[in-house]
């Protein structure tokens, strides 16, 4: 049985997932939904808000009942994240919550929060991360940045160095939003080769929705994590290729880098609402990918892999200066 988190976990041994509730032991990570949102807004998804704290709890209790013990947020600043919320629903669903921190697109903002935050992006990204969201929250525990449909505008450019700052200082991951999959190898040579964050801190999301495979050995050769986080879109036209993708991975001796998640975010996407939602993950989508795979490799892309890959040695990180 998963155990439920604790409101005050005694802190572990580096390296720690830091939690909603406090940092973990990777090995009390669990089961994991890699990638997905619990509350999210938009002004790209009008009427469809992730908004709502009780369906958020549903949601939990539904991904609880399918066999989940972890969902990792990838909601970042100034998206809606209500993180006051995620600690009580962290404890009455007995889920493990990870936060995050970032910035997405800069289509997500108005001018003038993206001009606010501008000026110490990598300030608040710490702050959020060592010492709580808005000050008094909950500690996020990993960077959420994005790029642009293949290619890194001027905005992706600066939150990525952000991004890389952050890291460096507090040694969390950084999860990246590749538009329909896109730009993998470009968000490596910004992150990797100029900014210098280590592969294996980067987690490069929705490579799904472009099913590559030569992109995808590449960006596990050079280290990354790969997040494969598209089932919960109902209408997704490439969820059936992704055990021929997987595969090729494993096959080329990439098992470990393989991460996976749903992504719901939009309202009607939740199970609650009818929409495959969080379960789907782990009943649809991880049946289908056990019959091509086999279970232990299964196991693994939803335990061990996001157990390293959201790690971090807090305890070690060099004190940054806001």
């Amino acid at each position: 049985m998963n155990r439920a988190p604790a409101d005050e976990p005694v802190a572990p041994a580096s390296p720690a997932i830091r939690t909603v509730l406090g940092d973990i032991a990777p090995a009390d990570l669990g089961i994991c939904d890699a990638h997905d949102h619990l509350f999210l807004r938009s002004p790209q998804l009008p009427g469809q808000e992730l908004d709502d704290a009780e369906a958020a709890a549903a949601e939990l209790s539904a991904f609880r009942a399918a066999g989940g013990a972890a969902v990792i947020q990838w909601t970042p600043y100034g998206m809606g994240r209500r993180a006051a919320e995620l600690p009580r629903l962290a404890r009455e669903s007995g889920v493990r919550i990870v936060a995050a921190t970032g910035l997405h697109q800069a289509v997500h903002y108005s001018p003038e929060l993206l001009a606010r935050v501008g000026a110490d992006l990598a300030g608040l990204f710490v702050s959020e991360l060592t010492e709580g969201i808005g000050g008094t929250g909950p500690r996020a525990g990993m960077i959420k940045v994005a790029g642009g449909f293949h290619g890194l505008d001027r905005h992706a450019r600066q939150t990525m160095a952000a991004a890389a700052e952050a890291q460096r200082a507090t040694g969390a991951a950084i999860g990246v939003h590749l538009e329909l999959g896109t730009g993998a190898l470009d968000v490596l040579d910004l992150l990797c080769g100029t900014l210098a964050v280590p592969p294996d801190r980067v987690i490069l999301g929705h490579l799904n929705r472009s099913p590559d495979l030569v992109v995808h050995r590449a960006a596990a050769g050079a280290g990354a994590y790969l997040a494969f986080d598209g089932p919960s879109r109902a209408h997704h036209a490439t969820d059936w290729r992704l055990p021929e993708a997987l595969a090729a991975l494993a096959d080329a001796g990439f098992a470990d880098r393989i991460l996976l998640g749903g992504d719901t975010t939009t309202a009607g996407a939740r199970s609650v609402n009818g929409g495959p939602g969080m379960p789907y993950l782990l009943r649809r989508h991880r049946e289908r990918l056990v019959r091509t795979l086999g279970a232990d490799l299964v196991a693994r892309f939803l335990t061990a892999n996001p157990a390293r890959a959201f790690a971090a040695d807090w305890a070690r990180a060099p004190h940054h200066s806001r």
